[in-house]
């Protein structure tokens, strides 16, 4: 691993955050995966000089749902451009009555509902297992506090986001059983994201807009899209002034990351070498790399 750093920031989220004032150099950028499409061309350019890349999550437009999304093409695309950090913008319901529709929050935990979906890199023929105990960087968790502050957007730094299957949203009992596990915040799209970022030794963290109270709140017992997207609007206007804070607080070279994101594979292979699958290891040749 080299000494010094040269940051890329990458951001994954709805396609409006990327309409920004002073993005210098942007192109479209089509990447090629071997685990297939990403969910769009990613856009790239620079921003205050430091290097930065954006994908809309679902696709420009909106057309894929959380559980079709090729996630392992998604990170796999954001390392293969360059990025080196990956901040993750994401549109959630909240499961507290202290973080109302318009409040942004910091995560620092998930817990995975998801069942539908590829959730590693990894697999037959190459064998890994990687620590996602503490799943987000606190580095970047500690920029995106300091932008949020700069800014003037209501936040809240910590707290679990409840990443459900979907696309229907909760029922009610599901909704109170995750506000009596402790969790904050509830959506769709963050895992294997972050388990795929942390594989591919990727530093990663979720800023998460609360879009509505989910259907626990007494006055709030039915979500609508149509609710959903008139917060989504206004949050994103915040998300683009938060964009444009973080990243220069992020873009000078760095060292190794100090919470060992960029190392997660040290110790993570088990499998033999001479057991290993040649094609799985081409695939790998991005993700894992550092290490095969």
């Amino acid at each position: 691993m080299p000494d010094t750093i040269t940051p890329m920031i990458g951001f994954i989220g709805g396609s409006g955050v990327y309409d920004l004032d002073g993005l210098e150099d942007r192109a479209w950028v089509k990447v090629r995966t071997p685990w297939g499409d990403p969910s769009d061309e990613v856009l790239t350019g620079r921003l205050h000089g430091v290097r930065v890349a954006f994908l809309p999550r679902h696709g420009r437009g909106h057309p894929t749902p959380p559980s079709a999304l090729n996630y392992r093409a998604n990170i796999d695309a954001m390392k293969r451009i360059g990025c080196t950090e990956l901040i993750s913008l994401s549109a959630v319901g909240s499961l507290r009555e202290d973080l109302p529709p318009g409040h942004f929050v910091i995560v620092d935990q998930f817990i995975d509902r998801t069942f539908a979906r590829e959730k590693s890199f990894f697999g037959t023929g190459c064998v890994a297992h990687v620590s996602v105990a503490h799943p987000v960087c606190p580095r970047l968790g500690d920029a995106l506090e300091a932008a949020a502050q700069q800014v003037g957007i209501p936040h809240t730094r910590g707290g679990t986001y409840l990443v459900m299957e979907g696309p229907q949203f909760s029922t009610k009992a599901e909704s109170l059983l995750y506000r009596q596990w402790g969790c904050a915040v509830i959506g769709m799209t963050n895992m294997p994201e972050a388990k795929l970022a942390r594989e591919a030794e990727l530093c990663y963290a979720t800023m998460a807009m609360v879009t509505d109270f989910d259907c626990w709140h007494p006055d709030h017992d039915a979500v609508t899209v149509d609710q959903v997207v008139k917060v989504l609007f206004g949050n994103a206007d915040r998300a683009r002034a938060l964009v444009k804070a973080v990243v220069p607080m992020l873009g000078a070279e760095r060292g190794p990351c100090p919470a060992g994101c960029d190392r997660a594979l040290d110790h993570a292979i088990v499998t033999a070498p001479e057991k290993r699958d040649p094609d799985l290891l081409a695939k790998l040749d991005v993700v894992a790399g550092r290490v095969l």
